[in-house]
């Protein structure tokens, strides 16, 4: 079943919608590892666009580790096998960033439900497609300004709090309370154009630029994990590196 594409003007782009389908296929597992999926030209038929919107939408799949392609053979998905990778760096939360820039850490607004782990959640958590995680939506910036909206998954405990209060404050010191110290980080950031959830969240039109920045951290003496994705506007957010 192929979803039906919004192209009114004020919905996500089109090549967002489709690679939103995609995505959902390969989580999904309608399409496995190793399959080959159709040509770009029987997308284009399919979602009735543009060559170069159907490839536009594979290009950030491709970037996401879902597909790869295969000269003269076509496109394949992935497999989600995540190799041992203990690159890692040390973790700055969003609250010590704003810290060191002289301002303070603001959370305007709150989510978290339980809710079953995707493919994608599973893998990235080391759990199993269906297993429970906890889900938190976060609304973040300074007091006068709404900049950033993260949404990070954690394998469930029940122990932890389903009050959206309790997580108005720092993530990372919330956790501590468990014995959990988050130290090892790696993640990956790219430019793009908003989701329609982005932008009724940020209260942004769909051709403002923002910054997503994908973060997966761990703790090494545990089997602990986090996968957070951050969406930022652009004009309001940079993010620094220190080398030393």
């Amino acid at each position: 079943m192929v979803r039906k594409l919004n192209k009114m003007n004020d919905a996500s782009p089109l090549y967002a919608q489709i690679a939103d389908d995609l995505r959902g296929k390969i989580q999904s597992e309608i399409w496995q590892a190793g399959d080959k999926i159709p040509p770009e030209l029987d997308l284009c038929d399919l979602y009735n666009v543009s060559r170069i919107t159907v490839r536009k939408a594979i290009d950030e799949l491709v970037r996401e580790n879902l597909l790869y392609r295969e000269r003269a053979k076509g496109t394949f998905v992935r497999d989600w096998e995540e190799p041992e990778d203990e690159h890692f760096t040390l973790v700055r939360s969003f609250t010590n960033e704003m810290k060191e820039l002289g301002k303070k850490a603001v959370t305007l607004h709150a989510e978290v439900e339980v809710i079953n782990a995707d493919k994608k959640i599973a893998m990235q958590l080391g759990l199993t497609v269906g297993d429970k995680v906890l889900q938190i939506k976060r609304l973040r910036g300074t007091a006068d300004l709404a900049f950033a909206l993260f949404v990070s998954v954690i394998p469930f405990n029940q122990d932890y709090s389903l009050k959206a209060e309790d997580y108005y404050g720092s993530f990372y010191e919330y956790l501590k309370g468990f014995g959990i110290i988050v130290n090892q980080e790696k993640e990956y950031i790219e430019a793009m154009l908003p989701n329609r959830e982005v932008q009724e969240a940020l209260g942004i039109d769909k051709q403002e630029p923002i910054l997503k920045r994908v973060r997966m951290t761990k703790q090494k003496e545990s089997d602990f994990r986090e996968y957070s994705e951050c969406f930022y506007v652009g004009r309001h957010y940079r993010y620094y590196i220190d080398f030393e």
